[in-house]
């Protein structure tokens, strides 16, 4: 029989994390506690995220890479990790299951969290490039940006209650919080291509959560504990979330940071919006203490994100090569 990922329905999060219902949350998180420790993936709906923001950013992601090559490289990405990331510029080859031979087939525009001049104080804190045109581009995309990030927070009061803490208990830790939105473009998979060609090779996120919105073309896979490979196939509305190595680490294991894959078999264009919510880059991650007992002491040692994160970033991406 085949598998396929848990639904969680987010129904009054934003109200219950605002006022640090812990007994709101608790139940909220009863069956997301439950998808992270099977599967490390779920559907979440009812998120609270307005369609029209989502629809906008999606047309301004695809009008922005039908653009001429030549002028999606006027800013190229730069040294801050923003920018145009031009197609087959990435092999992942952190891959824990698996040794990619060829690049990513995809192209993309990386956003993350604005810095003001001078207050520079992450590996990657720099600033945001923006395209000339599409004209609707920066707003449409800035407001996709700012409603994940508030999504980020009421879910990661959510987390901390299913985890033993406290609705604030990891607040301190997203004061500054590492954040990136990329948009994606996958052309269709060639009929004639070699099996290990992906549009994204089997990899985890290196943070803490991950919040993708998927157009209804299908590609993205999951690995089941069997090490099958399940279909996130798109449900309209819903986001897909999924646990980050970081945020494993924090729940000592109990929550499966999962690898997955994109192949596009549509014969279409795709495209995709993860958003990645991540602590601040000088955090030490270790298992949290609710996480760690006599019965399961800890099983990772502590790690600072910034450092994890930056050892991935420059094996993965050409452009950290000099390539």
């Amino acid at each position: 029989m085949s598998q396929s990922l848990p639904i969680v329905d987010l129904s009054g999060l934003a109200a219950a994390a605002e006022a640090g219902d812990a007994g709101a949350l608790a139940q909220l998180g009863g069956a997301f506690d439950t998808a992270c420790r099977e599967f490390g993936f779920c559907y979440i709906v009812n998120h609270g995220v307005p369609a029209e923001v989502r629809q906008a950013a999606f047309a301004q992601s695809a009008a922005f890479h039908a653009l001429p090559l030549k002028e999606k490289q006027r800013i190229r990405i730069n040294a801050a990790h923003r920018g145009y990331m031009g197609m087959a510029s990435s092999v992942i080859v952190t891959s824990s299951i698996e040794k990619a031979t060829k690049p990513n087939l995809s192209e993309s525009f990386m956003l993350m969290h604005e810095v003001a001049p001078g207050a520079e104080m992450g590996p990657l804190d720099g600033p945001n490039q923006w395209p000339a045109r599409p004209a609707e581009f920066r707003a449409a995309i800035t407001a996709y940006d700012t409603a994940l990030r508030g999504l980020g927070q009421h879910m990661t009061r959510m987390i901390a209650v299913a985890l033993g803490l406290p609705p604030a208990g990891l607040d301190a830790y997203f004061q500054r919080p590492t954040t990136f939105l990329r948009l994606l473009h996958y052309p269709p998979s060639p009929p004639d291509a070699d099996a290990k060609q992906y549009g994204s090779a089997p990899h985890t996120d290196y943070g803490f959560i991950t919040i993708l919105a998927q157009d209804n073309r299908g590609g993205l896979q999951v690995r089941s504990r069997g090490h099958s490979w399940i279909d996130a196939t798109p449900i309209e509305g819903a986001f897909v979330l999924n646990i980050g190595d970081m945020g494993s680490r924090w729940s000592n294991g109990r929550w499966r940071s999962t690898p997955h894959r994109v192949i596009n078999r549509s014969g279409e264009d795709r495209y995709s919006l993860p958003y990645f919510y991540d602590m601040a880059a000088d955090v030490a991650v270790a298992p949290l203490p609710p996480c760690v007992t006599v019965e399961t002491p800890a099983q990772f040692p502590p790690v600072t994100y910034g450092d994890y994160l930056m050892e991935r970033i420059d094996a993965n991406y050409a452009y950290r090569k000099g390539e």
